[in-house]
């Protein structure tokens, strides 16, 4: 699995809406920053239904998970 990080101004549940990182770097408020997964024929991530799942309880509790980094 690889890091994605969220581009600025991005819209999280949009694949092109990524780049590819070694790790995430993430500063700021508790906003989606950065997501682990597969990627896809187009190097980008790939958004199951589980990770977004994930990236909903990260935002709900305001904690990053295995998966989802927040901006913290």
């Amino acid at each position: 699995m690889a890091w994605f990080s969220l581009n600025s101004g991005g819209n999280p549940t949009q694949p092109n809406d990524y780049t590819a990182v070694g790790s995430p770097s993430c500063s700021g408020t508790n906003q989606i920053c950065a997501v682990q997964t597969t990627a896809n024929a187009s190097n980008k991530p790939n958004l199951t239904p589980a990770l977004k799942d994930e990236m909903i309880i990260a935002l709900h509790s305001r904690t990053s998970s295995a998966n989802v980094q927040l901006k913290a």
